[in-house]
């Protein structure tokens, strides 16, 4: 026979063992935000050198992004238009020159866990865990981000977030120290261009600046996995 005692008690026990554990991830958390937002230039997270990247090429680059220019990059997967994900009137260029509706969001590439840190308060810890442990390229959407342009968000407040693990896309956000959109270098509903030889010529033209197709290396060359998080922290898979 089980004693019912016993269940209750381990019941009880589980149960705050559960809180305790909720707790110091939390407390993890405030320190990981605390560290970002007295650093303002993320360090940690993937790092990887930065040696092969032309510092006075990265500081042209990083200039006409601050200016509120749009670029034409490299990412991780396809190639992508960026601007200041900061920069509402440079998010509205992107979402012109793609023919793209405002309803439709963009997402946001970013250096480092601490600089996700930074632009979310209460980030669920499923989302937490899915970044850390990825090693491919994924987005997560998630809801209510602070401190970007309210016009990269969908009508449900959420938005799309890759810590990127392109070494000069890396390079570029932590120069920045802001996040940057990235959204496939194509008129909407055109398929994304896995080299720069397949982007259009309207694009080429609409942007500010082409980064050197010599950044290219690494890229998958196909749009990453996106799974969606809800505060609650419902989970939906949007493409594998």
């Amino acid at each position: 026979m089980i004693d019912k005692k016993i269940v209750r008690t381990e019941r009880r026990k589980a149960k705050v063992d559960k809180k305790a554990a909720k707790a110091d991830r939390e407390a993890d958390r405030a320190a990981f935000r605390s560290k970002a937002t007295e650093a303002e230039a993320p360090t940690t997270g993937r790092e990887r050198p930065v040696s092969t990247i032309d510092k006075e090429y990265l500081e042209e680059v990083v200039n006409t992004l601050k200016k509120g220019g749009i670029i034409l990059y490299p990412t991780d997967t396809v190639w992508g238009i960026g601007c200041d994900a900061t920069n509402a009137e440079a998010v509205a260029k992107v979402y012109a020159l793609k023919q793209r509706e405002e309803s439709k969001s963009m997402l946001c590439l970013m250096d480092s866990l601490d600089r996700v840190a930074l632009y979310f308060d209460n980030l669920p810890d499923a989302a937490w865990e899915l970044l850390e442990i990825t090693d491919k390229p994924l987005t997560l959407v998630v809801d209510k981000p602070k401190r970007v342009a309210s016009n990269l968000l969908s009508e449900d407040e959420s938005i799309g977030i890759r810590v990127t693990s392109h070494e000069f896309c890396r390079a570029m956000c932590r120069k920045l120290g802001r996040p940057v959109v990235s959204t496939s270098a194509n008129i909407s509903g055109e398929a994304a261009p896995a080299r720069l030889a397949e982007i259009s010529k309207v694009i080429i033209e609409g942007v500010d600046l082409v980064v050197d197709k010599k950044y290219e290396k690494g890229a998958t060359g196909k749009p990453s996995s996106i799974i969606k998080i809800s505060s609650d922290s419902r989970i939906q898979i949007i493409r594998e």
